[in-house]
């Protein structure tokens, strides 16, 4: 909701210009190193001899290490504060996307990305736990939004940096145009995570930004948020860990992730499989379906924020979302899909951006940092799951359309989960066996 009390609007405001630039500016560091490896394959594949199921088991190991090292590394975050570990785990996956350059088969190309989940875990949930000590919840939808931006912005802008540097860095030093791309990319990560580490902050008491009266309202807000949450039911880790609601939306938001990241890491093979494109257009296009998303990503969070209403803000997208993949897969016309796949990614993501606020509905403290790191570890298994299953049906099938089909099933299901899962919370009951409100 809008805030309307002078102060309160003063605090989330310079929130807002303090915090979420910064943030932003490392989510797209972290996505375009998730997925340049997707603009790398127009060439690496023939380079190294990938077929497109080795490519795809090869993506989609980055979720396994992801989903092993998620929970322990945002416990350690919840310890030693974000700041650090923040700035640890994008030093840390810099250096090693950047030794994607040296991989020269499929066993070292499956054991980096294994190594970058692991490095990488952590930081989407540590940012969203992060989030959610600074922002009141009123307004903590629309800044975890406005910070997911950050997803089709690195494609946005990674999609022409890619794409030229594969254009115009081959042979170069004896490195090979996608070698140099994994090299500058990853440096990158490492020279934006040292600058974390001076720029982040703990917590509202501990910055010199936030005027007295600013600090005041934030920290009594927030404690008072918390004990509220703490009064209705309180749980510990393990709990929390084992605890039905964040089952419910870990598989969620798999579906949801299933369906992301099967396009997104094949999203320039799939358009250059519409017919008559070179490596470099097919690239370049790549950036259109994300300006999409990143348009009806704004819109849908700022209109749910101002109506205070999310299951349809979920649903809706989500829905139209899958209609777009099943027009991409099964059209003839390059255009239609095209369009298709533009609508594809802005339902998916614009229906995803809503959902990560939902886990501090019911969790505080530490059971927080282990159950939204659960929610999105098992999650992004489904980053394994959807280039894998992409790459299987392009395979067997002889086209993406199967593939796209499955993938419009996955996020319509997620759409019709968190309708039903918000539907309940907001009758103060969730009906999961052996769990009470």
């Amino acid at each position: 909701m809008t805030p309307t009390h002078p102060l309160e609007a003063s605090t989330i405001r310079t929130l807002y210009w303090r915090i979420l630039p910064f943030l932003i500016l490392c989510y797209v560091v972290a996505f375009l190193d998730r997925v340049n490896v997707g603009f790398a394959a127009l060439h690496m594949n023939a380079d190294l001899g990938f077929t497109a199921s080795v490519y795809g088991l090869g993506a989609g190991i980055f979720s396994i290490g992801y989903f092993l090292f998620e929970v322990p590394s945002n416990l350690i975050m919840n310890k030693v504060g974000e700041r650090i570990w923040i700035a640890r785990i994008m030093v840390s996956w810099g250096l090693i996307s950047a030794g994607f350059a040296f991989i020269q088969g499929q066993n070292s190309f499956f054991v980096m990305r294994f190594l970058l989940g692991v490095a990488e875990a952590g930081f989407f949930p540590g940012i969203v736990l992060y989030l959610s000590r600074w922002f009141p919840a009123r307004v903590l939808g629309s800044a975890t939004a406005i910070f997911i931006l950050g997803l089709p912005i690195a494609v946005l802008v990674g999609a022409p940096i890619s794409t030229a540097i594969l254009a115009n860095m081959h042979d170069i030093a004896g490195f090979k145009n996608w070698q140099w791309l994994f090299l500058l990319e990853g440096f990158l990560a490492v020279i934006v995570g040292v600058v974390a580490f001076f720029v982040l902050g703990n917590g509202p008491a501990s910055v010199k930004w936030l005027s007295p009266d600013q600090r005041k309202w934030l920290t009594s807000t927030l404690d008072a948020e918390r004990r509220v949450k703490e009064s209705q039911r309180t749980y510990g880790v393990m709990e929390a860990l084992l605890s039905g609601k964040v089952a419910l939306l870990a598989f969620a938001i798999f579906c949801n992730i299933t369906a992301l990241f099967g396009i997104t890491l094949w999203m320039p093979q799939i358009i250059k499989g519409f017919g008559g494109l070179t490596n470099t257009q097919a690239g370049l296009l790549t950036a259109v379906p994300y300006f999409c998303a990143g348009v009806a990503m704004v819109f849908n969070a700022r209109h749910s924020d101002r109506t205070g209403e999310l299951r349809l803000h979920v649903l809706v997208p989500a829905c139209i979302g899958a209609a777009g993949l099943v027009m991409t897969g099964l059209s003839s016309s390059p255009q239609l899909a095209m369009l298709g796949i533009c609508i594809g990614a802005a339902g998916i993501l614009s229906s995803n951006i809503l959902f990560w606020p939902l886990p501090s509905m019911f969790l505080t403290g530490a059971a927080a940092a282990a159950g939204i790191a659960l929610v999105n570890s098992v999650g992004n298994l489904g980053g394994f799951v959807g280039p894998y299953i992409t790459g299987w049906a392009k395979d067997f099938f002889g086209n993406y359309a199967a593939s796209m089909c499955m993938l419009a099933g996955m996020v319509a299901l997620y759409g019709l989960i968190i309708y039903t899962f918000v539907t309940a919370m907001n009758r103060k009951v969730v009906s999961i066996p052996g769990e009470t409100n």
